[in-house]
């Protein structure tokens, strides 16, 4: 059986890693270790994040469905008000990707982010995991790990833990450290699902030398939003890159490297210091720059070194397609929305049609992706674009192609009477006003 690691950057721009087009030039190789999972596997050049934020793609990775269909997801996103709430986070009878593949007997394993939902009523454990290390919140401090509300948010399991270091420095220390231990198991028959969830590039911006950064963040603001630089970003994203050439150094190490799948993506689109080019817009925004993300995938002897896919594919997909990697099955109770690509990275087909929906109560947007166009409605204004030769989303083909946008309105609107509506008191809970937010 094949061992799965299943990583997930954080507020990562689709042109940040130089296997995506980041400025190297300018600026310095930042990911050589993420791009070497390219070289050795499969790029996805039009894959998509099933939200432009944190929480509610999370909820579409966990459950292989639209996220729209729990009362949780449409918090926009979760945010550490909504501790002790009974409501708003992955309720533990949801069949999972780590639950099911635990049945198909994987031992599983979360490191990293959780972000759906706090204890006593939510948690990784609850929800399919065997074993937690990480945070329960959706972004914390590097150094002192709390959240914006000040309270300290690092835990192995249901008990918080206190532990000195950069954390994603720590997070990288565990992951090592899980396949260490793990790995006579897996090579005797047990394999392993590990979720690598970092927090990077999220805000603050600290690198691992801006440790005294950390005290003057908690007295003004942990959204940062005087600091930071597009160095400072770089750094940060190389600090996860290092980490996950140390866990590939581990499979080797152990004998496992040919015995793994990888895949590597980011929750949603880029912050103001991200690179998305040539695409515009960015989290929140359901603009190309908020939800195409980096898709990779490394899985020797079946997908082919250094190949490129323009196969359309969203987070919920991806999780189908481990879950039918590693031999799971859906529970039929709770059929999912996700897609399988295993045909796709088999090299069985090239490509297949894959309609994909959006909706957000932040500026009543909504957006579908059908071929090379999509349908975008942004504050009652409505675009069509043909975004396989104008990614950039500057041609508004509306007016000339009225019937091609009437189909596609119409085909969004039949997608969302089949999922619940938002509710009054869901909220957009960025933790900072949207207006604070960088104009793009």
């Amino acid at each position: 059986m094949t061992n799965i690691i299943y990583i997930v950057a954080d507020d990562l721009g689709y042109a940040d890693l130089g296997c995506y087009g980041g400025r190297e030039a300018q600026f310095g190789r930042v990911s050589p270790n993420i791009d070497r999972l390219a070289e050795e596997g499969m790029m996805f050049q039009e894959g998509y994040a099933n939200s432009p934020v944190c929480s509610p793609t999370r909820f579409a990775l966990m459950t292989m469905a639209y996220q729209y269909r729990l009362r949780g997801a449409l918090e926009e996103p979760i945010n550490s008000r909504s501790k002790g709430s009974s409501t708003l986070g992955l309720p533990p009878h949801i069949p999972t990707l780590p639950s099911q593949l635990k049945k198909a007997g994987y031992y599983t394993g979360l490191i990293g982010k959780w972000h759906l939902g706090y204890p006593p009523h939510f948690g990784p454990r609850a929800s399919g995991y065997d074993e937690f290390y990480g945070i329960m919140a959706g972004g914390v401090d590097y150094f002192t790990h709390q959240s914006g509300r000040g309270d300290h948010d690092l835990w192995i399991n249901e008990e918080e833990h206190e532990e000195i270091g950069y954390l994603t420095d720590l997070l990288s220390e565990r992951a090592v450290e899980f396949v260490n231990r793990r790995a006579a198991a897996a090579r005797e028959g047990t394999p392993f699902f590990l979720s690598l969830h970092y927090t990077a590039p999220h805000w603050p911006w600290e690198t691992r030398d801006d440790g005294e950064l950390a005290g003057e963040i908690s007295k003004s603001s942990l959204f940062h939003l005087d600091g930071g630089n597009i160095h400072t970003y770089r750094r940060m994203i190389h600090h996860m890159d290092e980490g996950i050439g140390q866990l590939m150094a581990a499979l080797e190490a152990q004998g496992l490297a040919d015995d793994t799948l990888i895949v590597f993506t980011s929750d949603n689109g880029g912050e103001r210091f991200s690179d998305s080019w040539p695409l515009v817009g960015g989290k929140m925004d359901l603009t190309e720059g908020g939800i195409r993300v980096p898709w990779i995938v490394r899985w020797p002897g079946v997908v082919k070194p250094g190949s490129v896919s323009l196969q359309h594919c969203m987070t919920m997909d991806w999780s189908r397609t481990l879950l039918e990697a590693g031999g799971g099955k859906i529970n039929p109770e709770y059929p999912v929305d996700g897609v399988s690509l295993l045909p796709v990275l088999r090299g069985e087909i090239e490509s297949f049609e894959r309609p994909m929906y959006w909706r957000m109560n932040h500026r009543g947007q909504r957006a579908l992706r059908l071929g090379d166009y999509k349908y975008l409605k942004v504050d009652d204004h409505e675009y069509l674009f043909n975004v396989t030769v104008d990614a950039r989303e500057r041609a508004n083909l509306a007016k000339r192609e009225p019937e091609r946008l009437e189909a596609m309105r119409e085909q969004w609107l039949a997608w969302n009477d089949t999922i619940p509506q938002i509710p009054e008191d869901a909220t957009v809970s960025l933790g900072y006003s949207v207006k604070d937010m960088p104009q793009r």
